[in-house]
């Protein structure tokens, strides 16, 4: 409804998962670094965790994308509600597999799952297990998984496993009739909610998404005001500034200040409950009025995109990091270093590659 009205093509802050939101803050660059490589190096199994909205099954479906986009030798499957039984999960598997098994028996079924699995190694693919919602998987599910993770051969691990939850799978996961699956475990990543840094170039990377070439309609206090009611969040942020940019069309506000993100995190209802007593007067007091790092000038005749750099760069500065060797992504199954290509990429270079891309042709295309 208020797509023409600030500039849009598309809503810029929907909350489906679509890859060409996907921001690549520090965190989820990291966790989608170790979900590639997880994949193309036959890691066998991969655990990403995060608090609710940070962005986990986001990633799952850009790894997904990335593959799909690239055409790799990679059969995929994504269990995306793993309350089931032992031999349900085992059936939706083949399902996503496209493997076709008429009978119904478990030594039958588990025989056409690894006859696919060896087919895939043969043509130099690979076949890689999605589980969003793992937090939910039963301990017993937990060990059909690692069951299913032994198949290996002396090229390789048959079936790489990523598991997708809420930080609570850490808790399961210390169980110590799970110690041996958790030493299964080759990589792990968990995501964080942004800093007020990275808010600012996630809203604008998302308002660049939706096709705005304009100045943002978000004034430096309401983006300051997002991040303090959302927590960092990046489901809460969408939901806060799409209501936001709601309450703005009706009153036809082209600017959106804090008093207008304080109205639509109120009627959100975020914010406003489970405060600790410790934290009460702080939240009594406006966000708009407390004091911060220099906000960075919105309406200053910069261009969007150069707004986004100007933060990102704060945002690098605000939050170091360690520099570690990234590794490199090469023909699958491989781990020699002869097989390694010229220029050498790592795995977020290919996603960011097919992100460009795939707006690229959207934006001619309209």
């Amino acid at each position: 409804m208020y797509l023409s009205f600030y500039g849009f093509r598309d809503e810029p802050f929907r909350l489906t998962p679509d890859p060409r939101y996907l921001h690549l803050s520090e965190p989820h660059q990291a966790a989608l670094t170790a979900v590639l490589e997880g994949i193309f190096y036959r890691k066998g199994l991969v655990m990403l965790t995060g608090p609710i909205g940070t962005g986990k099954t986001t990633l799952v479906h850009a790894a997904l994308q990335l593959i799909a986009d690239r055409k790799m030798p990679i059969r995929s499957a994504l269990l995306f509600n793993p309350v089931l039984s032992r031999d349900e999960f085992l059936e939706m598997m083949l399902e996503e597999f496209d493997v076709n098994c008429s009978a119904t028996s478990k030594p039958r079924r588990l025989a056409a799952l690894h006859q696919m699995l060896l087919d895939t190694q043969r043509t130099k693919g690979t076949a890689v297990l999605f589980v969003d919602e793992a937090h939910l998987l039963s301990p017993e599910l937990l060990e059909e998984i690692r069951l299913l993770g032994n198949a290996d051969t002396h090229e390789g691990k048959l079936l790489q496993i990523v598991l997708s939850g809420q930080p609570e799978l850490l808790t399961i996961m210390q169980r110590k009739e799970l110690s041996a699956l958790q030493q299964r475990i080759a990589a792990r990543a968990h995501l964080r909610p942004l800093s007020l840094p990275e808010t600012r170039v996630y809203v604008a990377e998302r308002l660049h998404a939706a096709g705005l070439q304009t100045a943002s309609p978000f004034s430096s206090d309401a983006l300051e005001a997002i991040h303090s009611f959302s927590d960092g969040v990046p489901r809460l942020i969408n939901l806060i500034a799409d209501g936001s940019l709601a309450l703005g069309f009706r009153n036809r506000q082209s600017t959106i200040h804090s008093e207008l993100v304080s109205d639509a995190a109120s009627a959100l209802g975020v914010g406003l409950v489970d405060v600790p007593p410790a934290a009460r007067t702080v939240v009594r007091e406006p966000v708009w009025g407390r004091k911060s790092a220099p906000p960075i000038a919105i309406n200053d005749g910069a261009t969007l995109a150069e707004r986004t750099q100007k933060s990102k760069a704060e945002s690098r500065e605000e939050l170091p990091r360690e520099d570690s060797p990234a590794e490199t992504v090469f023909v699958l199954g491989s781990d020699n270093s002869k097989d390694r290509p010229a220029v050498q990429k790592t795995a977020v270079d290919m996603l960011i590659d097919a992100m460009k891309q795939t707006r690229t042709v959207a934006r001619g295309a309209r």
